[in-house]
């Protein structure tokens, strides 16, 4: 069963702000929207760039290569040229710190 993992401390990120995190050696992004957080794979499904820092709005990222954009709740593709999702990891908030599921 996959277990939860402290990655921050919620201070550490600002509203709209976002860190590179590894997940399960995956690297990744820690993506802050109001006081929510989102953990997502940190590469494009269309071309494998990093979408670290690709423009966040409503809920999504926008690649800053080619602008596929993906929602950050289901990973899911919402506009051309991506059709493959990218990974979403499970996030808790507990006593102050960020914590996201592992794969495994």
């Amino acid at each position: 069963m996959s277990e939860f993992e402290r990655v921050a401390a919620v201070s550490e990120i600002a509203p709209g702000g976002r860190l590179s995190i590894l997940v399960d050696d995956v690297p990744s992004l820690l993506i802050r929207i109001e006081d929510d957080f989102f953990a997502i794979e940190d590469v494009c499904s269309h071309d494998g760039q990093p979408l670290t820092n690709g423009p966040v709005s409503d809920c999504s990222i926008t690649c800053p290569r080619h602008g596929a954009r993906f929602d950050l709740r289901t990973g899911q593709p919402q506009c051309m040229p991506a059709i493959e999702p990218i990974e979403t990891f499970e996030v808790q908030v507990r006593d102050g710190d960020v914590y996201v599921r592992s794969r495994s």
